[in-house]
């Protein structure tokens, strides 16, 4: 049933909407959520898996909690939002910052800026392969519910 709202938009278009939102919402967040979830998994499956007792989920539930805690407080919050090269932040920011601060000692700026410049080709590696594992762990999720995608993978 369609019903038409003040503005004029139909239900269906708002859900749609409400959904792709949801959907946007999932990608931008879901690349933190997924290690957990693989790590949830190993935790119980595979030959060195734990028993499924209340004691073992609880606690990797928790490790699983206090890490992500620790690494989005104290990493990210804490240390990475706090290095900024005049309001530009990230690994180019931060070599940028050391090449600056070392002019006198050349070969510790030498390796410093090489240690930067491997931060900035492993950055770029992680943001080719998070959306390929992103995709792959959705359509993993849809196989849990349905397996209408069991022959396409």
């Amino acid at each position: 049933m369609t019903v038409i709202t003040k503005d004029g938009t139909p239900t269906e278009i708002r859900r749609a909407w409400a959904a792709a939102a949801l959907a946007c919402m999932g990608v931008v967040f879901g690349d933190i959520g997924t290690s957990p979830l693989y790590t949830l998994r190993t935790a119980f499956t595979g030959t060195h898996a734990l028993p499924l007792t209340h004691e073992n989920v609880l606690g990797v539930l928790s490790a699983l909690f206090w890490s992500l805690m620790i690494v989005v407080t104290l990493k990210y919050v804490s240390l990475i939002m706090r290095a900024d090269n005049s309001g530009e932040g990230g690994i180019l920011a931060l070599t940028a910052l050391v090449a600056r601060g070392l002019d006198k000692n050349p070969r510790r700026r030498w390796w410093l800026v090489g240690f930067g410049i491997f931060g900035a080709a492993m950055f770029y590696g992680d943001g080719m392969i998070t959306p390929a594992i992103t995709v792959l762990g959705g359509v993993e999720g849809l196989g849990v519910a349905t397996n209408i995608f069991e022959p396409a993978w």
